[in-house]
């Protein structure tokens, strides 16, 4: 049986803080919060120079809150038997600091938190892969999360059906990087790397990248594997094995996994906000503070505008312009959101 719904409510506007710069850019330009990781393979965009310790963690809680944006602190990789010590410490450190919630996957986290921190808000990451409102009510019972954010492979309608029968609250992505598996269960970068982001906290480790001039051009490998190669003036991008161009059959060269776009949806505001949808998050913590700036100023004067107007809402023509100059492949998709073949 579906649950009661209420009425709508404002759409929280999550953002990205790589760095406290880019924490203090979401904060001024509207976010209604933010999240940010540990500067270890705590969390799931462990880049080198990225990232906080708890003295800057402590200097963002202090900003955000001072001008009433909440902090959410990622804690969103899996702990390994052999230190699960360090997930907790960083755990402890972000409560010391009075972060507003805990983004977690592993259960045994979560479990320490309901025992070390009972009154701590955990919200369910993506990595949790959670699909459906029987997966989200087992966290919401054993563990009491109140929020989850769902992983990036439904259709719209099957995210109505899961905020119409679950209490907890629903977060979902707006803009940024797509990824071709289920959050949460990729093994392409172990398959290459040895190291799953999943365990060290980041896809296409930085040691195992190389970029060398041939005579055929820039090529970006990744522990020796070949993952792409660009002509003159052509833009590199950092090199994933999902979104590498691979020669396929024929010697026909193309992006065989996965093209690179963002994934925007500016368009599908009303109806993510009638459905009952909590928040919105912008994806990006590996990017930089300008564009932390330029998304989270579009999407604030996009919310705002819905909320005031939701039946005469339509995405600006200088809102979609400013997103594609910052998205992958300066282009832009629905995702799974849209599918026209259902």
């Amino acid at each position: 049986m579906d649950l009661p719904q209420p009425s709508p409510t404002p759409l929280d506007l999550i953002c990205p803080a790589g760095s406290l710069p880019a924490l203090k850019e979401a904060v001024n330009h509207g976010a209604s919060a933010v999240y940010l990781g540990m500067r270890d393979a705590t969390n799931a965009r462990n880049f080198a120079g990225l990232n906080f310790d708890e003295a800057a963690m402590a200097a963002g809680v202090s900003y955000a809150h001072a001008r009433g944006c909440q902090v959410f602190m990622a804690l969103n990789t899996y702990p390994q038997a052999s230190q699960p010590e360090r997930w907790q410490r960083a755990m402890d450190q972000a409560v010391n600091v009075g972060v507003d919630a805990i983004i977690l996957a592993d259960p045994g986290l979560m479990r320490y938190a309901n025992q070390r921190h009972p009154r701590l808000r955990l919200h369910l990451s993506v990595q949790g892969s959670a699909t459906n409102h029987d997966a989200i009510h087992f966290y919401h019972r054993q563990f009491g999360i109140s929020r989850a954010v769902l992983p990036r492979v439904l259709s719209l309608d099957q995210v109505r059906q899961v905020v119409q029968k679950t209490p907890v609250e629903i977060e979902v992505f707006g803009f940024g990087s797509l990824c071709v598996m289920v959050e949460g269960r990729c093994a392409l970068s172990s398959y290459v790397t040895g190291e799953s982001p999943n365990t060290h906290g980041v896809c296409s480790p930085a040691k195992a990248v190389r970029w060398q001039e041939t005579p055929q051009g820039l090529e970006s490998r990744l522990n020796g594997v070949l993952i792409d190669r660009y002509g003159p003036g052509e833009s590199a991008g950092y090199p994933t094995l999902c979104k590498g161009r691979f020669d396929v059959e024929d010697d026909e060269n193309y992006y065989a996994i996965e093209e690179p776009t963002s994934l925007n949806t500016l368009t599908l505001l009303p109806q993510l906000h009638q459905m009952g949808v909590k928040a919105i998050k912008l994806e990006g913590r590996q990017r930089s503070p300008a564009y932390v700036a330029q998304v989270t100023r579009v999407w604030r004067e996009a919310i705002d505008e819905c909320m005031a107007q939701p039946q005469h809402y339509t995405p600006r023509g200088s809102w979609m312009a400013s997103l594609d100059q910052v998205a992958e492949g300066q282009q832009h998709t629905l995702g799974a959101y849209h599918r026209p073949w259902k």
